[in-house]
């Protein structure tokens, strides 16, 4: 019985994919922590990627942590002034 020729690719695929994977979650909780560390940056990312930054004031809301969003726009409108 000689062995299937693919399972080798295969397998290097399905690690490639599972490395990929890791770096994107890791990836994720980086932005996320930045995000939840500085203001300045969330400013960045609201002028950049407003939709990224729904997300971020979105997953604290479900989380129950209210009033970030609100608290940076003071912040922000005050630096303006």
């Amino acid at each position: 019985m000689s062995p299937k020729p693919l399972e080798p690719l295969a397998k290097k695929l399905m690690k490639g994919v599972i490395a990929l994977e890791l770096l994107g979650v890791l990836g994720a909780y980086g932005l996320f922590r930045t995000m939840d560390t500085s203001r300045d940056f969330r400013n960045t990312m609201n002028r950049r990627f407003p939709s990224i930054l729904e997300v971020y004031y979105k997953s604290n809301e479900w989380a129950g942590i209210y009033g970030i969003r609100e608290r940076d726009q003071e912040a922000w409108s005050a630096k303006q002034d």
